[in-house]
């Protein structure tokens, strides 16, 4: 694949610090796109632009002067966050969005990558949840997500913007948890490295997809790379594993002597977690683009362990 133009909203964030170097080191040339400040971990050769995408000044500016052949879109207000804030989830989730899209337009950018989440579906579902089901959400974000991807598709028809994206499950990677209801995974690996100790949110038996980071980065990526004949929709379910609460402690127990992982189940949390799917079906993600996860609950935290001790072991953290 030949070296892309990439503009990357969101770039400070979860998915964001991790696609960064991945994109460097396969050559693109990349503009980051945050209201956050450029953080010590972001490659030199990535240009850093502190922007709003809710302002669509900033978005045409940055999209206009840089001329991007894709757009990652990848800023968002998470679920957690979202119930707090929901006039915030709406304004960065759509608005942002929005200008998104009307600045992909403006500027005849390629493609535009977006991500969408579990949060998308509803309670009732049969599982595993495929990909063309009632989509439902009972949270801000799930509701925003939804008709991000609508309106992706509806900018794909009317104007010819090659769109595509994921549904990702909750993403568990070696940094601090922003905000997501399914931070309980992450937390149990961070604060039970860190404290010693985590009490989850959620109940031992909580089940809801989970996916590793460096699988989530893939999936992305071959995504956006694969032949425009070979995709039969635009957004696509991908999966990986689907531990309980429960497991998820019992592997981290296994890793680290001693630690401490109880349950102090928030009901507010819980609801979300109860009205998002146990499992997804991806069978259309494997049979268009071979799509492949990599990881399973024993290989990501084998992986993760040794990340998230460096992590708080660094001087910020300490």
């Amino acid at each position: 694949m030949a070296a892309m133009k990439i503009l990357l909203t969101g770039a400070g964030g979860q998915i964001g610090t991790d696609m960064l170097p991945i994109l460097v080191a396969r050559g693109d040339e990349v503009l980051a796109f945050d209201l956050a400040p450029r953080p010590d971990t972001c490659p030199p050769e990535v240009e850093w632009v502190r922007g709003d995408i809710t302002y669509a000044e900033e978005v045409n500016t940055a999209v206009e002067r840089f001329q991007p052949d894709r757009i990652f879109h990848l800023a968002a207000i998470l679920s957690a966050v979202g119930e707090g804030v929901p006039h915030r989830a709406w304004r960065v989730n759509m608005d942002g969005t929005y200008n998104i899209f009307e600045a992909a337009r403006l500027f005849d950018v390629e493609q535009v990558f977006y991500t969408s989440t579990i949060a998308a579906f509803g309670p009732g579902l049969d599982q595993p949840v495929g990909d063309q089901v009632s989509l439902r959400p009972t949270t801000m974000y799930g509701l925003t997500k939804v008709a991000g991807e609508l309106l992706g598709e509806y900018y794909e028809q009317k104007f010819g913007i090659d769109f595509r994206g994921v549904r990702f499950p909750g993403l568990i990677n070696a940094g601090i948890p922003g905000g997501g209801t399914s931070d309980y995974a992450l937390f149990m690996f961070v604060d039970g490295m860190r404290e010693g100790r985590y009490a989850a949110f959620c109940t031992p038996e909580a089940m809801i997809p989970f996916m590793y980071m460096p699988d989530a980065i893939r999936a992305t990526l071959e995504l956006s790379d694969a032949p425009k004949e070979k995709l039969t929709q635009s957004i696509y379910n991908i999966a990986a594993m689907s531990p309980t609460a429960a497991e998820i402690a019992d592997a981290v127990r296994a890793r680290i002597p001693g630690v401490e992982l109880t349950f102090e189940p928030n009901e507010a949390l819980q609801a979300i977690l109860d009205s998002w799917p146990d499992a997804l079906d991806d069978s259309r993600a494997r049979a268009d683009w071979g799509w492949n996860h990599e990881f399973d609950l024993d290989g990501m935290s084998d992986d993760l362990i040794p990340k998230v001790r460096a992590l708080i072991d660094e001087p910020q953290h300490a």
